[in-house]
């Protein structure tokens, strides 16, 4: 084809014609001084400056390699392939080069030292024939002629000498021909070898705990320690697997002209990574190790990736120990070793690929900076077992007195006022430890069932129709209180009523039983640490019977003050009379509240407070009428008194429901403006996984750490953060540099299961932080935390 533009014709030639015209003077000697320095005599072969070598490397991958003599360089945009039938081939993948201006071709990329293309595409074929254009340059100012050549590789299959091809290695062919076999030994011996044959890797578990890699250069090729990354397959992850900092051994200082100073390994070595674990039982798992190499006085390798399968033992539920400073290297090696640095392929950051660095993991745990529930569920299968069953009792106690837990001790006190007068210290203990244990069985087995199948039956019963039929339980409950059973009902429903609430009456063991159970899926949903590492030692231990153990005597400790309160209700109530009526009357309203208490997990707040406004005035009329019989101006007068409160009260919660408040401790607040309304963190709400692992993804990119709050309306304690902790002024500012999610698992539905499962949380309130883009597993909070130590675990996540 004719170039109908003469002049850019001859831009686009000058280098071959300024070759040509060089060689034309020096045969006739009349090249003057200023082409003495350009005599092509001078210059290297063109097969010698750019020695090509073509290998298959799968039946979906040619690399083409280049090794660029000092003082040469190839022209990115000269570059092309085209292969024939046996490959279908996509487009070729060059690497970015350097930027140059040239004289000819203006601003282009070109590659000195080394290049290695990857050319993608699917064999069809044994072989299949590469046609190979380039052109390159010599610093001297002479550009070589564009070449060509026709290669022929056997793919994945044939034999292995016939899988490579170079040009301008000893034993080579003439440009444009193949390997020769006059010196097949000779050019076998100075090819490079196929990366598997240099480069060989290998992965067993040592232990449940432990991973012990093995990584075997060949003699004459050597491995960079800082190039390697290793990551596990997202099975392993999700059974809370994670890796720790590998251990490895002392290597050899080497100083890279493309890398800087570096530790690189010429003989085999072997290198522990401990594991951190989640759950103890027996697992498979995939390993995927990127790494990078060189040969001695040849080419730098791409970033090579294995995967590899291992079946890994039942180990201990611990974080990874933390990140230790590697051996420090040996000498600097002699000059025969250390001459083997020209060529790398790629940047540091492609050899890192997309898993991070193991030499730049964020530091884990030590065993005693365990995660609270990670720590109770070691302990629980450590060497003291039994001490560490027993002290989770003690932790019920200490629960006992949490918001999650107090809601029953007004129900089991209603229980016992509705059996009436006479009932006696013996009766009411009898009744609480029937509640307590109904409450504890139902407990523990809700607890197993989330360890064992990842289900929370507490949080299964936070659903709307379930709420309002328990919230309906205790109306009933206070109207019978009330005693407005005896108004104008039709008998069959004054007959069904009455059977319901007497049935549910502290007089009836199995009414008691039925409460308690239905108080502990109902009441108390929110997770706490024991609760989460009893579960969590079930998950992975696969060990119901004693993990149950555990959450039994845990909520028998939560029981306790339970029965405290319930003897003293049962002792203290007054015998047949006013008394008694006043106190049934009291009762009503406490089920009522309970009643509005668990509306409110469904309801928005200014309705909520709009019924905390109307019971309260409600128990104001209640006083009043209570006062018409009384003579005594003492009792009157605290009578009035406490009618007017709680008409203040009640007024003030309707006035502020009605002004859009939201805190019935602080009704009034919306009349203030927004300025009067606590500071609230900037979270953005996630759903699904897919919305997590893109945030954390994000968070990585831009360097900063993340933190997951989990959250659901019918959850106490994430309230109690949501009013006590979040808004402090310290809080900001310690979370000034976080990325903030929250995730509202108020529904419940599959994707707010599938995200828990995912994460091992068994429920809200959990907060979980993220750098780097992992999890410090050793920082989880579960539960309620003070400012002043959620400050603390956030400074160390940021660190």
């Amino acid at each position: 084809m004719t170039d109908p533009n003469p002049r850019s014709f001859f831009r686009r030639h000058a280098g071959t014609f300024r070759l040509a015209l060089a060689a034309l003077l020096a045969s006739l000697g009349l090249a003057g001084p200023a082409t003495a320095a350009i005599d092509p005599d001078d210059l290297l072969p063109v097969d010698e400056a750019f020695a090509l070598t073509v290998e298959a490397t799968s039946p979906d991958r040619i690399a083409l390699h280049w090794r660029i003599a000092d003082g040469y360089y190839l022209y990115r945009h000269r570059i092309g392939v085209q292969a024939d039938a046996g490959f279908a081939a996509q487009a070729l993948q060059l690497p970015k080069g350097e930027t140059h201006e040239d004289e000819f071709f203006g601003k282009v990329e070109t590659y000195r030292q080394s290049l290695t293309a990857i050319l993608p595409g699917q064999a069809r074929a044994q072989s299949v024939t590469l046609k190979i254009k380039y052109q390159g340059c010599a610093d001297a100012g002479i550009c070589y002629p564009p070449q060509t050549r026709n290669v022929t590789v056997a793919l994945p299959g044939a034999a292995a000498s016939e899988q490579m091809v170079a040009f301008g290695a000893p034993g080579a062919a003439s440009p444009g021909g193949l390997l020769g076999n006059a010196n097949p030994a000779g050019a076998t011996d100075a090819l490079p070898l196929p990366p598997e044959q240099a480069f060989r890797f290998e992965a067993i578990a040592s232990d449940g705990n432990t991973l012990l890699l093995r990584f075997t250069p060949t003699r004459g090729y050597y491995l960079y320690r800082d190039k390697t990354s290793l990551k596990l397959d997202a099975a392993a992850t999700r059974a809370g697997i994670s890796l720790g900092a590998p251990r490895w051994p002392r290597g050899v200082a080497h100083r890279d002209e493309h890398f800087g100073n570096v530790v690189v390994f010429f003989d085999e070595i072997e290198v522990p990574v401990p594991l951190g674990r989640t759950r103890a039982d027996a697992t498979p798992l995939r390993l995927t190790a990127t790494f990078q190499g060189c040969q001695n006085e040849g080419i730098c390798y791409p970033p090579m990736t294995r995967s590899i399968d291992i079946a890994l033992p039942a180990g201990l539920v611990q974080a990874p120990p933390a990140a230790t400073a590697p051996e420090p290297a040996q000498r600097l090696p002699s000059s025969t070793e250390a001459a083997s640095a020209g060529g790398a392929t790629a940047s540091p950051q492609a050899a890192t690929g997309t898993s991070a660095p193991t030499s730049a993991a964020p530091p884990a745990a030590t065993g005693s900076e365990l995660a609270e529930d990670s720590r109770l569920a070691a302990a629980l299968s450590g060497p003291n077992r039994w001490w560490a069953l027993a002290s989770f009792f003690g932790f019920g106690l200490l629960l006992a007195f949490t918001p999650c837990v107090l809601p029953m001790i007004p129900i089991l006190s209603g229980l016992i006022a509705g059996h009436g007068p006479g009932l006696g210290a013996r009766r009411a203990f009898a009744l609480s430890f029937v509640y307590v244990l109904a409450n504890a069985l139902v407990f523990t087995v809700a607890g197993v069932i989330a360890g064992l199948v990842g289900a929370n039956l507490q949080a299964a019963f936070q659903t709307p129709w379930v709420l309002v039929a328990f919230a309906l339980l205790f109306i009933a409950l206070a109207l019978s209180s009330f005693g407005l059973y005896e108004l104008q009902l039709p008998a069959a429903l004054r007959n069904r009523l009455g059977s319901l609430t007497d049935r549910q009456r502290g007089g009836s063991w199995v009414g008691v039983a039925v409460m308690g159970a239905l108080s502990a899926l109902i009441v108390g949903p929110c997770v706490a640490p024991p609760l989460a590492a009893a579960v969590l030692y079930i998950s992975q231990s696969q060990d119901p019977a004693f993990g149950g153990a555990a959450l039994f005597l845990l909520a028998m400790g939560m029981g306790v003050p339970l029965l405290v309160f319930g003897v003293a209700a049962g002792k203290g109530l007054p015998t047949n009379g006013p008394w008694m009526v006043a106190v049934q009357r009291v009762f009503g309203f406490v089920f009522l509240g309970l009643a509005v208490w668990m509306l409110s997990r469904i309801l928005p707040a200014p309705a909520t407070l709009a019924l905390w406004g109307a019971l309260l005035l409600a128990a104001a009329a209640a006083v009043v009428l209570a006062l018409k019989p009384v003579r005594r101006d003492g009792a009157r007068v605290l009578g009035w008194t406490a009618a007017l409160l709680l008409g203040l009260l009640g007024t003030a919660q309707l006035v502020g429901a009605m002004a859009g408040s939201r805190d019935p401790l602080q009704p009034l607040a919306g009349l203030s403006g927004p300025g009067s309304q606590a500071r609230e963190l900037p979270f953005r709400k996630i759903k699904s996984l897919a919305d997590l692992d893109r945030e954390v993804a994000a968070a990585q990119a831009a360097g900063k750490p993340l933190l997951l709050d989990f959250y659901a309306d019918w959850c106490v304690s994430c309230k109690e953060m949501e009013k006590y902790t979040f808004p402090q002024a310290v809080v900001h500012d310690a979370l000034s540099g976080f990325v903030l999610l929250k995730a509202d698992v108020t529904a419940n539905d599959e994707l707010d299961q599938a995200l828990m499962k995912r994460l091992g949380i068994i429920g809200p309130p959990a907060t979980l932080y993220y750098t780097g883009g992992s999890e410090r597993r050793e920082l989880r909070l579960f539960g309620f935390e003070e400012s002043d130590k959620f400050v603390q675990r956030a400074q160390r996540a940021s660190r």
